[in-house]
């Protein structure tokens, strides 16, 4: 993989409909991707004193998180919209040479600031839902 720009990552949400159409969630300054899984130990006395951890074992989880500059775009509106009701949606991350990773995630934190200058921001988590594709 090349080096890539920190600024090329784009934030997408599905408006529903299937295939997905999707729609670029605005005023995105830094966005964070993580990814986590849970290690299954099979160690037994055959491990020879090493740990030994079961191969696609224990769940995994990809947590986004992204902050900007609101502009009151439809992505945003529907975003507030999936916070307050606590309800999944499909978004999309997209990186700067071409790849996605795309599912279900359920919005668990959502930050807005107001600036001494007029500036509105916001911060975003999103937990992964569900099985995401990788393409």
């Amino acid at each position: 993989m090349t080096a890539q720009s920190g600024a090329s990552f784009l934030l997408q949400i599905s408006h529903g409909a299937t295939p997905p159409a999707w729609q670029t969630v605005a005023g995105m300054r830094a966005t964070k991707l993580a990814i986590s899984g849970q290690a299954v130990a099979i160690t037994n006395s055959a491990s020879g004193g090493w740990r030994a951890l079961l191969s696609g074992g224990g769940a995994r989880s990809v947590t986004i998180g992204a902050t900007g500059i609101f502009q009151g775009s439809a992505a945003e509106a529907q975003i507030l919209g999936r916070a307050l009701a606590g309800t999944l949606d499909r978004y999309q991350l997209i990186f700067a040479d071409g790849h996605t990773l795309a599912g279900p995630f359920l919005v668990t934190r959502l930050d807005y600031t107001g600036d001494y200058n007029n500036e509105r921001s916001y911060a975003l988590t999103l937990e992964s839902a569900g099985v995401l594709v990788w393409t």
